[in-house]
């Protein structure tokens, strides 16, 4: 299936760069705006972006849906390219957003309604005001969600690598380098990662500067990551997102960095009564196909409850594409109706099965942090996080392997995975990280999905020191294929996409004690260790 934008009689495009739009405390943002030209009273779609107006997005955002007939503006977030005020990453999008469509709303050219655009941030800066705006009649949100702190605290953990890669993008593009950026940030933050040096250093080696909000994430790191702590209450609309009156097309990516959290937020619109459209590709975050994808979405969205054409739109809400089947369905729901939980139990001699497991000794390893676990593939912010041979990784002396036998029939796996283990740990504080791969042929084991859970003092043991654990991994719609394997790999990181667990619970800064933690893995009758698929057309 291809994605194009449909050819209709584009206009020519007027752009009226830098209008100042006050927000209520006197500072200016400014904004461009695209003119369609010839077109009568057309709607507006707004973009709010901390990423600049010019360049790409101009051309992308601004002048795309303006030559197909819509008045675009596209404004620079607070404290950036121009506009006023000073950039604190979350905190001013709620109030910013809602004082520009009060400006919209007194322009002599606004028709009464209008759309939101725009993937990651953008998407964000969409739900920070959808739920206030009646006249909001349409979002089209990609590869984002109504909260970032599970994506910047995933699993409990902190997301090292993500996190200073967006914010060395952010300090770096309104300099010399300009666009240039967005290839050599994510160049300089694994260099900066890989050096060996404290985490409160590494922002002066990937952006050359202290970066505020890379050291409050990680200075406040057990505060931040709490869902109730203060910090979020201005920065969290996951609460709103069942409140939201606007039709709402959601685009992510099977290996995007915000899917989890994505989803979430299409089930808070479906169990308010409402139908967002989804769709998920074989896509990571800042890849070009799903750019491209995502505007012939928005163009048909818009058309549709802009302009009351809806000849572009599918008729099933939901699709998605399968990979191992390379092929894209369609669906009324998701989670895709037809779906059952099948648990994939790790077996005794590195097997996996869904069988029950028999008495058996626990797996066992030890992971040095000083030396941390290192992760090939995976969702990350910036660069390619397309699935990677993990054999290297699985060499490693700390890390578990557990494989099935060959498969004798393919196995569609559609929905959300999860593990559910039994593990001992020398140290209260420990990482559990979880890979699901797919082991083809002639052996390479491309990572499938993965995911991470944090343990703390609050994760009690039982009497023999047992802690049961849930980590939810990454959704998939995957196919497993005849002749080959399920691998579950179970570790004690991920670095550098997470940071590293030094054992010892203590704030993560200069100079931190790093202790070894011996991990456990049960997986007897008892302790019926798994990994839980959604497994689809098999009984």
């Amino acid at each position: 299936m291809t994605f194009t934008l449909p050819r209709r009689a584009a206009h020519r495009v007027l752009v009226r760069r830098d209008v100042p739009v006050p927000m209520p405390d006197g500072v200016m943002l400014l904004a461009d705006r695209y003119v369609p030209v010839g077109a009568v009273n057309p709607p507006t779609i707004l973009i709010r972006s901390p990423y600049g107006r010019a360049g790409f997005l101009g051309w992308m955002y601004g002048r795309a849906f303006a030559r197909h007939g819509f008045h675009v503006v596209l404004q620079s977030c607070r404290g950036g390219f121009g506009s006023g005020g000073l950039l604190d990453p979350l905190a001013n999008e709620r109030e910013d957003g809602l004082a520009t469509v009060t400006w919209m709303r007194s322009q002599p050219w606004y028709g009464g309604s209008f759309a939101m655009y725009g993937p990651s941030y953008l998407g964000y800066t969409q739900w920070a005001i959808a739920a206030e705006t009646p006249d909001l009649r349409a979002m089209a949100t990609q590869v984002t969600a109504s909260c970032f702190r599970e994506a910047a605290y995933v699993g409990g953990s902190f997301a090292l690598e993500s996190t200073l890669a967006w914010t060395t993008l952010t300090a770096s593009m309104e300099g010399r380098l300009g666009g240039a950026a967005a290839f050599l940030a994510p160049r300089r933050t694994r260099r900066a990662v890989m050096s060996g040096r404290p985490l409160s250093e590494l922002d002066l080696l990937s952006a050359g500067r202290p970066l505020p909000f890379f050291r409050e994430l990680l200075a406040n790191h057990a505060d931040h990551a709490d869902p109730e702590s203060p910090y979020w209450r201005k920065r969290d609309f996951s609460a709103s997102v069942g409140d939201v009156l606007a039709e709402v097309t959601m685009t992510g990516g099977w290996y995007d960095v915000f899917l989890p959290w994505q989803l979430k937020d299409y089930a808070a619109m479906r169990a308010a009564g409402r139908q967002p459209y989804l769709t998920i590709g074989p896509w990571y975050h800042a890849g070009l196909k799903m750019e491209r994808a995502a505007g012939a979405d928005a163009l048909a969205w818009f058309r549709a409850h802009l302009l009351g054409d809806p000849s572009g739109l599918r008729a099933s809400p939901v699709r998605v594409y399968v990979t191992g089947a390379d092929e894209w369905r369609d669906h009324s729901d998701w989670p895709v109706p037809g779906t059952r939980a099948e648990r994939w139990h790790l077996q005794a001699g590195s097997g996996l099965s869904t069988g029950n497991p028999s008495p058996s000794e626990p797996d066992r390893f030890r992971y040095d942090p000083r030396h941390p676990t290192p992760v090939l593939g995976g969702p990350v912010l910036l660069g390619n996080s397309m699935p990677r041979d993990n054999r290297r990784v699985e060499s490693r002396q700390d890390v578990l392997v557990h494989t099935s036998p060959p498969l004798a029939a393919d196995a569609d796996m559609i929905g959300e995975v999860s593990a559910d283990l039994f593990v001992r740990t020398s140290t209260e504080h420990a990482d559990v990280v979880v890979r699901v791969c797919d082991v083809h042929p002639d052996g390479t084991s491309m990572n499938v999905c993965e995911g991470v859970r944090r343990l703390t003092p609050a994760d009690r043991a039982d009497a023999d020191g047992v802690r049961r654990v849930r980590v939810e991994l990454w959704p998939i719609g995957h196919r497993f294929r005849r002749g080959h394997r399920i691998r579950v790999q179970v570790a004690g990181g991920a670095y550098p996409r997470i940071s590293r667990n030094t054992g010892t619970g203590d704030p993560l800064g200069p100079g931190s004690a790093m202790v070894c933690c011996d991990h456990e893995v049960l997986h007897d009758p008892a302790h019926p260790s798994a990994v839980v698929f959604p497994r689809v057309g098999a009984h």
